[in-house]
């Protein structure tokens, strides 16, 4: 039998639980709203690819991008996923100016994905940064930017990105299946 202390204790777990799956469910609707030619001109590019996808993130949107990776490589499109601090440091040449790159950060700041800007440009493959921040380096730096912005973390500490990578991890999603239906 359950004491009203843990009654209360497990409606208060459910309810902050229900709030956090809500904050998330308003991230997704926002991404949803922001979707434009800038996403539409993205699918072309993939389908178009005469190489292949190389997908790149830092941190959570590394995992992100390992994902996203994954995901067109089992839907028909070859992909792999690129740690920018391996880029940096001579694995670059698994780019190649045939291949379409995918630069994935939150910020639009990070330091290791701004350094993978000018050799990229050098090669010559087409860049397609996604990001929070469509006036950020990155993003105004890269080819084609598709913005992911959403109106707020569920995290309520703001410790740790939440609602910002299930935007991120949907919309790769998202990318990957628009892809896949047209091929």
């Amino acid at each position: 039998m359950m004491t009203n202390s843990k009654i209360e204790t497990s409606r208060n777990i459910l309810n902050s639980a229900r709030g956090f799956l809500r904050i998330e469910q308003d991230g997704l609707r926002a991404l949803e709203a922001q979707l434009d030619e800038h996403f539409v001109t993205a699918v072309e590019w993939l389908l178009a690819c005469r190489g292949k996808v190389v997908v790149t993130g830092m941190g959570k949107s590394g995992h992100i991008g390992r994902k996203l990776s994954a995901t067109l490589s089992s839907t028909g499109t070859p992909s792999l996923f690129l740690h920018p601090g391996e880029g940096v440091h001579g694995d670059l040449g698994v780019v190649a100016r045939q291949d379409v790159v995918i630069l994935l950060s939150n910020s639009g700041t990070t330091e290791e994905m701004l350094q993978l800007l000018p050799s990229l440009r050098s090669i010559g493959c087409q860049t397609v940064s996604i990001t929070r921040d469509p006036s950020s380096p990155l993003a105004t730096q890269a080819a084609l930017h598709i913005s992911c912005q959403v109106p707020k973390e569920a995290c309520p500490l703001f410790l740790t990105p939440t609602t910002s990578t299930t935007a991120l991890l949907a919309l790769g999603d998202a990318l990957a299946l628009c892809v896949m239906e047209r091929r």
